[in-house]
């Protein structure tokens, strides 16, 4: 699998690094559409991970509607125009960033200090 890099020491799960790297292809139009993935236990071996870990990839994939799977044949990268994919974009963004400030509140820090910090990595990561 190109590209793809799973970290063991984050805390985020193994399926969800994938997924987010996934998607992220997918939507910046690197996969195109009716692109077949990897059988699943391909993409285990090639990334060293079980297969229950990229079943799961998978599943979430297909449950946002990015991927396809045809019995006995495989996963495929669903076709979606510039504006779906703008939509899932922002959908899968949120999503992400709610998860992320439901735990961050529990540090109770001032907004404006954790806009501060996200200003930060982001300005890092550039």
């Amino acid at each position: 699998m190109r590209n793809i890099v799973v970290r063991n020491t984050t805390q985020t799960p193994i399926y969800q690094q994938i997924f987010d790297q996934l998607s992220s292809q997918i939507m910046n139009g690197d996969l195109k559409a009716d692109q077949p993935l990897p059988s699943m236990r391909t993409a285990a071996k090639e990334l060293r991970v079980s297969i229950i870990t990229i079943k799961k990839t998978w599943e979430l994939l297909e449950s946002q509607g990015l991927i396809y799977t045809i019995q006995g044949k495989g996963a495929y990268v669903r076709g979606h125009s510039k504006v779906d994919l703008d939509v899932k974009k922002l959908e899968i963004i949120k999503e992400v960033m709610t998860d992320a400030i439901d735990s961050i509140k529990s540090y109770q820090l001032p907004k404006e200090k954790i806009i501060e910090i996200i200003n930060d990595i982001y300005e890092e990561k550039d």
